[in-house]
């Protein structure tokens, strides 16, 4: 999928789950919810998705800016701050592949080397259903889990790409590593630098974009949707 047909996408009826603090329904960038779900960090599960931090619902905003016609499903796993456990996080995962969620928005990581086991294998249980994860590689140098995992489609900060595009780059081990813009989707009178901004809004700018790969090719591996977006990006020379 290349030119036009790319750019005309806009993620109709793709299913994304956000991993996050849940999201603001009323928020006017949130359209629509089509369904979610609270995770305790034991694992318990309740239908409070109500986002009280904003995180979840500006990651949210900023994939339906560049997919707004995506079916969008809050899966809640911050309550009053920005960190859970990983049995939340495996939970929540499992939640959104057994919804048959298309695509997960993880813009959140671990550099937690007891987690990795675990985490591959549901990235692989994703990878049995047709499902992507989107998360970010890196953060700061410290390699983050699940986004170096095979399997996992990669994402980058890159401060100086323009949030209209991303970019792909060959990585050392050979897989592809897409850098987005990390700041998040504007905000009438709020200069960017003054909104949130960071790897985690990256994350959710290809999503985004990922999302209107899905939409024309809903039958797609990992490995093929990858291309199609390699194929569709400012590509880098150098190495990552």
């Amino acid at each position: 999928m290349r030119g036009e047909r790319f750019e005309a996408a806009t993620g109709r009826s793709v299913r994304v789950a956000v991993v996050d603090s849940g999201v603001n329904r009323k928020h006017p960038h949130i359209p629509s919810v089509s369904g979610g779900v609270a995770i305790d960090t034991d694992g318990r599960q309740h239908q409070d998705y109500l986002d009280r931090l904003g995180h979840g619902t500006a990651v949210a905003a900023t994939i339906i800016e560049k997919a707004p016609d995506i079916e969008l499903y809050a899966v809640k796993v911050f309550e009053k701050e920005l960190a859970t456990g990983g049995d939340a996080l495996v939970a929540a995962m499992d939640w959104a592949i057994e919804h048959q969620m298309q695509v997960i928005n993880l813009s959140l990581g671990t550099s937690n080397l007891e987690l990795e086991v675990q985490l591959q294998a549901v990235v692989e249980r994703a990878i049995s259903q047709n499902a992507i994860v989107v998360s970010a590689i890196e953060e700061d140098g410290t390699r983050w889990f699940p986004g170096s995992l095979s399997g996992v489609v990669r994402v980058a900060l890159d401060w100086d790409c323009p949030r209209n595009e991303y970019r792909s780059v060959m990585a050392s081990d050979g897989q592809t590593v897409f850098r987005a813009s990390g700041f998040a989707r504007p905000i009438p009178g709020v200069p960017l630098e003054r909104n949130l901004k960071g790897i985690s809004f990256a994350v959710a700018n290809l999503t985004g974009y990922l999302a209107r790969v899905v939409e024309h090719h809903t039958e797609a591996s990992i490995d093929e949707v990858v291309k199609i977006l390699a194929t569709n990006s400012a590509t880098y020379s150098n190495q990552s």
